[in-house]
């Protein structure tokens, strides 16, 4: 197999896994500013834990993005700035997310993650990096019941149009 035998850690990444582990650094980072952000607007329990964890994992994700560009060569991108903090109570009701709008969005953007995952899993052909987002992949999976569970239970779930009398 020459240069694509051995320790995958030692085989080139090609230009789509470079790409692919460069964006989802940058995602990251994005994710990480935006949801310190939400943290501030949120009011309820449940959906600040979720939160936090959502913000662990693209932490997570940020640092081992970034160490794998790293270690073969390529400048990740640069962190954004960090968030003055802010308190729920100061934040003006015309400016401010609900909970019910956090929580739809952290659910839309956790199964562009799932997708996401799946398409770098799918084109990987460094083992190394298709287990990394398999990872990911089963994380995201997880948060994402943890979401669908607290919009349910919330009263938050807008569910697309239901097919209330099937054809005959």
């Amino acid at each position: 197999m020459g240069i694509l035998s051995g320790n995958p850690k030692d085989e080139p990444m090609h230009y789509g896994e470079i790409f692919s582990v460069w964006e989802t650094s940058m995602m990251a980072k994005g994710t990480i500013s935006c949801y310190e952000a939400y943290m501030y607007h949120a009011g309820d329990k449940e959906l600040k834990k979720i939160l936090e964890d959502l913000l662990d994992q693209a932490r997570l994700e940020m640092k081992e993005c970034d160490e794998l560009l790293t270690d073969n060569g390529i400048t990740p991108a640069p962190a954004l700035a960090e968030r003055p903090p802010a308190k729920l109570e100061e934040i003006p009701m015309g400016a401010r997310f609900t909970d019910p709008e956090i929580a739809a969005k952290i659910a839309a953007e956790n199964a562009l993650g799932l997708a996401s995952c799946s398409k770098v899993m799918g084109m990987s052909i460094r083992e190394d990096i298709g287990a990394l987002f398999a990872k990911y992949h089963t994380t995201k999976a997880a948060l994402g019941l943890r979401i669908l569970r607290m919009n349910k239970e919330k009263g938050w779930l807008i569910p697309p149009p239901l097919q209330a009398k099937r054809p005959e």
